[in-house]
C-alpha cells in the first residue's frame, strides 16, 4: 500500500508537470498589484460601457400620406412704386422718412430748382422774341400779297414770302413748346407721392445729389398685400382651385385664409417651379418682405416629401439640424430646412435623401460623435 501511493507522487510531476507549473505562474500574475488594478479598469470600463444610452435611429423614407406639402414665400405689396428722380440737382428738402405714412399728392422732397427757373426763364425770352418775329413775318407777307394783287411783285416774290412767313411760324412754335417742356421740368424737381401709402425706403439723405433714374424713394399701398411662393411644377399641375390653401403669418395665431390667388403661367427654366401669388386680407403688423410658409391642400403630394420626427430635430439660433449616421456608425450633424408641423412630424424641405438614417436623439448622438 504503502509503495502503491508513492508511485502517483513521482509519476505525476513528471507528466503534467508543465501544465501545473503555467497554472501556478498565470495564479502569481494575476496576484501581482499591476494586473489587478488592470482587471478592475477593465471591469470598470466594460461597466460604463454597458450603462451608456444606446443610439436610437430611423432610416427616412418619402411620405405620400395625406398630410399636405409646404412652400415657402414671402409677403409683398400688390401696388409698391419706386419714385426716381427725372432731373439733377441736389436735394434741398426732404419732407419724410422711412415708415411714415403719406397722403396721395403730398410732397415728399424737393431737388434745387434754380437751374430749371433759369433755363425756364430763357426758353420765356426765346418764345417772346419768337412772337415778335412771327408777328412781322405775319405783316410783310400780308403786304406781299396786296403787291401781288396789284401786280407789282411777281410771283416768285409772293412765293418767298409766304415761305419766309410760315418757317418763323414754325420757328415760333418750336419755342412755345421748349417754354413748356421747361415748365414741365420745373415741376418735377417737386416728388409728390402716387398714392396714399408708407414709405418703406429712403436711400437718399438731405444734400445728395439727384440724377435722372436715381431711385429716391419706395412706397407701397399697405392695404393689399399678398404672398408670393414658388411650387414644383408637379404640384403646381394639380393645384385647381384655393380650398385648403392655408397662409402661416408672423404674428397670428391660426392659419390665414386667403382671399384668392394666381397661379402664373410661366415655369422658371432653372429651378422648374411657378409662381404662386396668394391675396391676403387687411391684417394688422404685416409688411412686406415678412417670411410666409403656404400650406397646400392635402390632396396634393410629393413623391420626395419626406417627414421625421420633431423631437429628432436639433435648433441652434436660426439653424435646423439633424444628426445623420454614417456608414461608419457615426452620427454627423447635417442642416435641414424645415417645413410645417404635423402630428408631431416635420417636414424637410431639402437637406435629407430617402434611405439615410437619422438619430431620434439629438442629445445622445451628440456625445458618442
Amino acid at each position: 500500500m504503502n509503495h502503491a501511493d508513492t508511485v502517483p507522487a513521482t509519476v505525476l510531476p513528471r507528466r503534467h508537470g508543465p501544465a501545473l507549473g503555467l497554472l501556478v505562474l498565470m495564479a502569481a500574475f494575476l496576484q501581482t498589484p499591476g494586473v489587478a488594478a488592470g482587471g478592475a479598469a477593465g471591469g470598470r470600463s466594460a461597466e460604463q460601457a454597458s450603462t451608456a444610452p444606446a443610439l436610437r435611429s430611423l432610416v427616412v423614407g418619402p411620405s405620400t400620406g395625406l398630410q399636405g406639402s409646404v412652400a415657402e414665400g414671402r409677403v409683398e405689396a400688390v401696388r409698391q412704386t419706386t419714385l426716381a428722380a427725372q432731373v439733377s440737382g441736389a436735394i434741398v428738402q426732404l419732407e419724410v422718412k422711412a415708415g411714415d405714412r403719406v397722403r396721395a399728392g403730398q410732397v415728399l422732397l424737393r431737388i434745387d430748382a434754380r437751374a430749371s427757373k433759369q433755363a425756364s426763364q430763357a426758353s420765356e425770352a426765346q418764345a417772346q422774341a419768337a412772337r415778335a418775329s412771327l408777328q412781322l413775318a405775319s405783316r410783310e407777307y400780308e403786304r406781299q400779297k396786296q403787291l401781288h394783287q396789284q401786280h407789282y411783285i411777281s410771283q416768285a416774290a409772293l412765293d418767298q414770302a409766304e415761305a419766309q412767313f410760315k418757317a418763323m411760324q414754325a420757328q415760333t412754335q418750336a419755342q412755345l413748346a421748349q417754354l413748356a417742356l421747361s415748365h414741365t421740368q420745373g415741376d418735377l424737381n417737386i416728388v409728390r407721392s402716387p398714392y396714399d401709402g408708407v414709405i418703406s425706403e429712403l436711400p437718399v439723405t438731405l444734400g445728395d445729389m439727384a440724377m435722372p433714374g436715381r431711385p429716391l424713394l419706395t412706397v407701397y399701398d399697405p392695404r393689399a398685400l399678398r404672398v408670393s411662393a414658388h411650387l414644383a411644377q408637379s404640384l403646381a399641375a394639380q393645384l385647381r382651385d384655393q380650398s385648403g390653401l392655408r397662409v402661416e403669418l408672423p404674428g397670428q395665431s391660426q392659419a390665414v385664409v386667403p382671399q384668392g390667388y394666381q397661379l402664373l403661367p410661366a415655369v422658371d427654366a432653372n429651378a422648374h417651379t411657378m409662381e404662386l401669388r396668394i391675396d391676403l386680407p387687411a391684417l394688422p403688423g404685416l409688411v412686406p418682405g415678412m417670411f410666409a410658409r403656404v400650406q397646400l391642400p392635402a390632396s396634393l403630394s410629393s413623391a420626395s416629401q419626406l417627414r421625421v420626427p420633431q423631437s429628432a430635430v436639433l435648433s441652434r439660433a436660426e439653424m435646423s439640424g439633424v444628426y445623420v449616421i454614417n456608414a461608419e456608425g457615426k452620427p454627423l450633424l447635417r442642416q435641414v430646412r424645415l417645413g410645417a408641423v404635423q402630428g408631431g412630424q416635420v417636414e424637410v424641405l431639402s437637406g435629407l435623401n430617402p434611405g439615410e438614417r437619422i438619430a431620434l436623439e439629438p442629445q445622445v448622438a451628440a456625445r458618442q460623435r
